[in-house]
């Protein structure tokens, strides 16, 4: 019996980037997307174009670099968000629209303001529309897991009807249960039959987004609507590692089912969007958490050393994860060695890239003993992503005068110019932050600072992320520094997210978009 492709709609770039401090630069965006492509993703929804300049941007370069996913932008069911996601993707090989209207009583009473009929019209009209720019056009009921099926019915063939080839039926507060999903997927999978894909959007907010999902598939969904690392609004959405590696592990149950995910490019993946984002996966995160393969009981020792199978029942190598992960390069490795490695790691670098992260790998192999996979995944991400650099830190130097005040002098070059000051703060990183603020004459409010580690050992690289806002009526940017010291890594993150400011300041604008209005 042939098996039925399950669509990975991945929507990492669009609800992740929702999740609380998780923004992120074009360059990051379309580095993002590239792997998603390597990954296998059927879907990608690049972004919500009319959120803002920044955003159509990201999506219109993407839809120009990736060949073999479908790029899709988001648009509320309004005519001018439709416009420019069809604007935003039209240079894309394979492009779609993914409208959406709330359909639940409680959304369109309060927040719509709108009778059923009048959503119903505004479905048709945008669906209608929509097909103007694309062929693929998919309708969410946003809301649906508190929809009224018999109205859900009643839209969706409307908008069928109009030309939409998918329709989804989102979860969007994550407060069904698996089997009240799996009954709602089933009669609307059985109303609908061939006339359009059924697809999911399950919401993680009761634990239970994969759980759903999965259950979804058992009765007639074909698309599931997912995120790398399960990063999304509120408690999250779905994680695509999660339910890939579900189907592929228990073949027995899901026979009739595969994804086009090439699941070697899952623990790279989830590295990226760690890497990128600074939001960690928890360590007992399934899959691609730091835990996910560790085995300290003495018992489970003991099996795993007699048979892996005894306590694994994936296999590492299978999500391209590398348990004996020591670089074997140093600081006399050539830069063919290095490029090499950094293939077999996925990264095909262009030329001035590959100059510039080897000259940073020289540079760390100097003051670090031992150099892990994901040391290099970490560095050559750092490059690949950093805003154009309009200001450079050239030194950094820290004092603690006798009576206890902490200083730094910090020297940044600007267009070829070397520039230095010093001052003093609350704290340390306090003291540098506000000396760059002083030099660059941009004031900064720090709203968020993490330091995690990127490998292990006492010299291990600390990969700092920052989310500063530098004008209260824009959004705030997040910055990326590494280095194995943490101050100079906080200043390299700092002035990162300044750059990254400054680049995008002349596309930003204020956003227009309802926090409440998404699937």
């Amino acid at each position: 019996m042939s098996q039925e492709i399950i669509k990975i709609f991945d929507t990492t770039l669009r609800d992740g980037e929702q999740s609380p401090g998780a923004s992120m630069n074009t360059e990051e965006k379309i580095q993002i997307a590239i792997q998603l492509e390597k990954l296998g993703v059927d879907i990608i929804e690049a972004g919500f174009a009319a959120a803002s300049p920044g955003d159509f941007n990201a999506i219109s370069k993407i839809a120009q670099r990736v060949n073999n996913s479908t790029v899709c932008s988001l648009a509320r069911a309004i005519d001018s968000d439709i416009k420019s996601a069809g604007e935003a993707v039209i240079h894309a090989k394979m492009k779609r629209i993914h409208t959406f209207i709330a359909t639940s009583p409680i959304h369109m009473q309060y927040k719509l303001k709108m009778k059923p009929d009048e959503v119903i019209r505004r479905a048709v009209r945008a669906v209608e529309y929509a097909r103007t720019f694309v062929d693929d056009v998919e309708f969410s009921c946003e809301d649906a897991g508190r929809s009224d099926i018999g109205f859900m019915k009643e839209i969706s063939d409307a908008v069928i009807e109009a030309g939409a080839s998918t329709i989804n039926l989102p979860d969007t507060v994550g407060f069904r249960l698996p089997f009240e999903i799996g009954a709602m997927v089933k009669e609307m999978s059985e109303y609908i039959k061939n006339r359009a894909i059924i697809s999911v959007h399950n919401h993680n907010d009761l634990g239970l987004g994969v759980a759903s999902s999965l259950e979804s598939v058992m009765n007639g969904a074909r698309q599931i609507e997912c995120t790398i690392n399960g990063l999304g609004e509120r408690a999250g959405n779905a994680a695509l590692e999660e339910i890939v590696m579900a189907i592929k592990t228990r073949s027995d149950v899901f026979s009739n089912f595969k994804t086009n995910i090439n699941a070697k490019e899952i623990y790279p993946s989830s590295r990226l969007i760690a890497n990128i984002t600074g939001i960690e996966p928890q360590p007992n995160k399934a899959i691609v958490g730091k835990n996910a393969f560790a085995h300290e009981s003495g018992i489970h020792q003991d099996g795993m050393l007699k048979n892996r199978k005894t306590y694994e029942i994936i296999n590492p190598a299978d999500i391209g994860l590398d348990m004996n992960d020591t670089l074997v390069l140093g600081k006399h490795s050539g830069r063919a060695a290095f490029k090499d490695k950094l293939s077999k790691l996925g990264f095909i670098l262009e030329q001035k890239a590959l100059n510039s992260s080897f000259e940073r790998f020289k540079i760390m192999a100097d003051k670090k003993k031992e150099i892990y996979d994901d040391d290099l995944r970490a560095l050559v991400t750092n490059e690949m992503t950093k805003a154009p650099k309009i200001y450079e830190l050239i030194s950094l130097q820290l004092m603690d005068f006798s009576n206890g005040i902490p200083s730094a002098v910090v020297t940044i070059k600007k267009d070829g110019k070397e520039m230095v000051d010093a001052g003093v703060g609350e704290g340390t990183m306090d003291a540098i932050f506000k000396t760059i603020d002083r030099i660059s004459g941009h004031e900064g409010n720090l709203m968020d600072y993490k330091v995690t580690s990127v490998s292990k050992g006492k010299d291990a690289l600390a990969n700092v992320t920052v989310k500063v806002a530098f004008n209260e009526n824009e959004p705030a940017i997040i910055g990326h520094g590494l280095n194995i010291d943490t101050m100079l890594a906080s200043a390299r993150a700092y002035i990162s997210a300044l750059n990254s400011y400054l680049s995008m300041k002349g596309m930003l604008k204020k956003r227009h978009t309802n926090s409440n209005e998404t699937v």
